[in-house]
Formats: C-alpha cells, structure tokens, sequence
C-alpha cells in the first residue's frame, strides 16, 4: 500500500478560441504532474513530469501566468500523455492510495485517461485531503484552503504554489500531521458527514447526532425536534422541551429534560434544499462544555429581554 500525494495542473482553452469549440470530454488538459510519497508517516520520494499537451495546443496565458509554464518549455520538454501515464503509473507501485487537496484531479485525471482508452482501475482509491484535515481539526462549514490548513498547523512554505510538485509537497507536509489510517478507514463516514452538514468535528459531550430531510417549515423543524423527536439517549422516553433560543446561521437551542436521567442540550441548524428544510440534530449531555456555554447564552438572552419589556416607550409612540 502505498500513500501517493498527487497534484496537477492542467490547461484550458481560452473562451472563444477554436479550442474552446472543440467538443471533448474533458475539463482540462493536463500539463502537469507532481505527486509525493508518505513514508512512515513523513514525505518522502517525489514524481514530477510536464506533459506536451495534444488537445489544447496553445497555452492559456491566465494559466501560464498562475503556473508559471512557458509553452516554449512545454513543447521542449513536455512528455506525451500515454508515456507520462506510463511512468508515474510504475512510479506509484502496485497498490497505490491517492490523496488531494479538494475534488477535482483525480476526477480530471479520469477524464484524460479514459479519453486515451487507458485503464481507469488503478485510480479508483482516492481521498479528498481537504475532508480528513476538516474531519480532524475543529472544522469549519467550508473546505479550507491549502494555506489555511499551513497556517493552522504553523507549516511554513518552501516551495512554489500553483506548481505540481510543490502544492503536493505541502498537501503532504499537511497529512504528515493528520492520522491518515483513520482518515482512510472513516472516509465513508466523513464524506457522509460533509453531505449531511456536519463539517468536522463536533464539541466534546455530542452524544447524537441525527439528519432529518424534507421538513416543510421552520415551525414544524421546531416542533418536531421539541415533541416526538425528543427522546432521551439513556432512556428513550419523551423529553420535555424548554424554550427555543435562536442564533446566527438557523441554529437553534433549547434544554431538554428527562425526569430519570436530567437535562440534555439540544442543538439544531436547518439549511433550505428543494423547497423544504434539512434539519441536522446534536444532543450534547447536560454537564458538557458545549451545554454550560448554551446555558450563558441563554441567560444573556433572558437578561436582554427583560431589559427591553421594562424600558418604556418613548414618548409619543405605542407600545408594540
């Protein structure tokens, strides 16, 4: 088995050009390829090869700014696509796991293969980075940057971005932080997490976690998760609900209370798909951290809404 970092770079017809009209199956035109071995963990040998484009035989000049590949050097020392395959294919072993920074290089080096008739099979194992780095860190409801994930865990670069072999260097300076074996062994999940909102980890004390789709409002998201989803995680008997608090974002949270086994927070987010709502449901125990910081907010709440029902109204305007 082996860990295999891999980025490309590749071109794209200018809008307009002949090229642009040219009706391929394909995204892109690789140009370039860069890909670093994990070893024991670390960084390790490294592959790099400039490959002669065919399809898109002048270079978009957007791109040869961003990479800094000059056609000239591409014409010179550019391989053919079947042969550059061939090479990093022997390159990357027999049993080759791919990991990249985001969705779209393997995908794209799908594509060009299939579009040589070249076999697809040994890149069917591959891993968004970007996933497991979420996954393992305190996440965020976006994907991260390369950078970003550098800054976070104080990597500093050494080599150029928007180069190949350089981005894939530093994807595996990233990883070499990262439990890449669990990142693999709970990929399934952690895509499914992604899909269902849960972008990285949860606060300490989740005890679960639940998706509901199709929910046709606000109200009944609200009445549903306080009535016949609310059941307690020791019990499974019907909770009684407290008050709704909203926050920023369609969150909502509220502290729910079994007569046997205590209070619980109830956290709740809902996002807008297909003219209905998705509701993502955390029940955190009732002595966690995350329900002892919903417990401050709350009583800020209750404090601010006090405030405002003893201010009086200003002369010559009604009460509401």
């Amino acid at each position: 088995m082996e860990y295999i970092i891999l980025d490309l770079e590749w071109n794209q017809p200018w809008p307009g050009s002949p090229s642009a009209k040219k009706k391929l199956p394909i995204h892109g035109e690789i140009i370039q390829i860069g890909a670093v071995k994990l070893e024991n963990g670390q960084a390790g040998e490294e592959f790099q090869m400039l490959v002669r484009s065919h399809f898109y035989k002048k270079l978009n000049r957007k791109i040869s700014s961003l990479t800094g590949i000059k056609e000239a050097k591409l014409k010179a020392e550019g391989v053919e696509f079947p042969e550059a395959m061939e090479q990093f294919r022997t390159w990357c072993g027999e049993d080759p796991f791919f990991f990249t920074w985001g969705y779209d290089d393997i995908p794209l080096l799908r594509e060009n293969l299939a579009i040589y008739d070249m076999s697809l099979q040994w890149t069917d194992r591959w891993y968004n980075a970007q996933l497991i780095f979420n996954a393992q860190t305190d996440g965020v409801s976006t994907q991260r940057s390369l950078k970003t994930a550098m800054d976070m865990l104080e990597i500093a670069p050494t080599r150029p971005a928007h180069d190949a072999l350089g981005d894939a260097y530093h994807t595996a300076k990233v990883l070499e932080k990262l439990d890449l074996d669990r990142g693999v062994a709970l990929y399934a999940k952690i895509c499914q997490d992604f899909e269902d909102g849960f972008r990285g980890t949860e606060l300490p004390g989740c005890l679960s976690r639940k998706v509901y789709h199709g929910v046709e409002s606000k109200q009944k998201a609200l009445a549903q998760m306080a009535g016949e989803e609310n059941l307690c995680p020791e019990c499974g008997r019907p909770m009684e609900a407290g008050r709704w608090y909203s926050q920023q974002g369609r969150r909502y949270m509220n502290l729910v209370k079994c007569p046997d086994h205590g209070t619980f927070l109830l956290r709740i987010r809902l996002t807008e798909e297909s003219g209905s709502f998705r509701v993502i449901k955390l029940l955190y125990a009732g002595d966690s951290e995350a329900a002892k910081a919903s417990r401050t907010l709350m009583q800020k709440a209750r404090r601010h809404f006090h405030r405002k029902k003893r201010t009086p109204a200003s002369p010559g305007k009604a009460h509401q």
